[in-house]
């Protein structure tokens, strides 16, 4: 005895699109719609005549005068459209002189604890990467400096607990992998 078929389930349905839509193609209005045909030599020839459009035609495919770049220029007295970062509406800070230059060295290798490139920047109205780039502290200083401010990191990570330590170690090690 023959078994009965069923219907296909409702799960073997297809649930997507069988091909990707697509964008008809463009119907541009006919150009000969407002012409004026006349036959000439007894319909053998045929004049058609168009007026010139009053306004430019976006449908042009030559020159395009609905392109912006075949506008006329936009007159440069308009109001401007606003600045992206809030950075931009601050003013420079002013060139500093030579004189101010060379007391801004002198202090910063005098005493470069004290007199740091965020501390020497305020004090001159200035950016520290400025004062970093003028005033750079000789190899021999920076290596000293550094070794200090090594140490009070040492210090500070001293009085860690045990699970900061451990965490903070898991960290760096994950770093070395990136």
């Amino acid at each position: 005895m023959l078994k009965p078929r069923f219907a296909p389930s409702l799960s073997r349905c297809r649930t997507y699109a069988t091909r990707r839509p697509e964008k008809p193609p463009a119907r541009f209005p006919d150009p000969l719609h407002n012409a004026v045909v006349t036959p000439l030599d007894g319909d053998k020839l045929t004049f058609i005549h168009r007026p010139p459009p009053s306004a430019p035609s976006p449908y042009s495919t030559t020159l395009d005068p609905a392109s912006p770049l075949l506008r006329p220029a936009v007159p440069t007295g308009g109001p401007l459209p606003p600045l992206l970062r809030p950075s931009d509406y601050r003013s420079e800070p002013e060139r500093l002189s030579q004189a101010d230059v060379e007391k801004l060295r002198t202090l910063r290798r005098s005493n470069p604890e004290v007199y740091s490139c965020a501390k020497l920047a305020k004090m001159f109205n200035c950016t520290p990467s400025f004062v970093s780039q003028v005033a750079a502290l000789p190899r021999s200083l920076r290596t000293a400096f550094a070794r200090k401010q090594e140490a009070k990191v040492q210090a500070v990570k001293a009085g860690w607990g045990e699970r900061k330590s451990t965490f903070r170690a898991i960290r760096e090690k994950r770093r070395q992998f990136w």
